[in-house]
């Protein structure tokens, strides 16, 4: 990591901070957290949020573990990926199908996935995230698509997953946070 891993000795914090993040994280602080918490106000907004986006929505998991590893590969986030893509398979996804989103994104990240392991709705949430990530905008055949696929509510929430975890390779990468040993 290019700071060094946060300390209470370092910087102290407020214990119940700590003791929320660590309940959050199952007892333990991953890297991530080391970062975060430097900033008391980041640390305890972004765990009440990222709880939120991971865990409180309603809209497919799998779906949403897509996105966010879609992101994580075409940011160069590998942090993030590490993290995530256990959750997909955990979600219902395979591990063919990371092989298959890693391929894609490395053969044409812009184009429509061809592997026929995806199914036409994992496809559609693959090219909606890379239009994210690459683009910011996204295409009205992409948005159109997504409307036949998904209510209002789900496109809402899809939406916020993949854009908070943009953020959150924006943050990794720019801070060079590495996976835990």
């Amino acid at each position: 990591m290019r700071i060094p891993d946060w300390s209470n000795d370092l910087k102290p914090q407020p214990d119940e901070l700590v003791k929320a993040i660590l309940a959050r994280r199952g007892g333990e602080l991953i890297n991530l957290d080391k970062a975060l918490l430097w900033s008391e106000p980041v640390a305890r907004g972004w765990n009440v949020y990222l709880k939120a986006v991971r865990t409180e929505l309603p809209t497919s998991r799998k779906l949403r573990e897509l996105g966010i590893c879609t992101v994580a590969l075409l940011t160069g986030a590998h942090y993030e990926f590490h993290h995530h893509a256990p959750d997909f398979i955990t979600a219902g996804g395979s591990q063919a199908e990371l092989d298959a989103l890693q391929a894609t994104l490395k053969e044409n990240p812009r184009g429509v996935p061809a592997a026929a392991v995806l199914g036409a709705v994992e496809k559609l949430v693959i090219q909606y995230a890379a239009q994210m990530t690459l683009d910011v905008k996204v295409g009205d055949e992409v948005f159109a698509a997504l409307k036949q696929h998904f209510d209002t509510t789900e496109i809402v929430e899809l939406t916020t997953a993949i854009a908070t975890y943009n953020m959150v390779a924006r943050l990794l990468v720019a801070l060079g946070v590495t996976p835990e040993e």
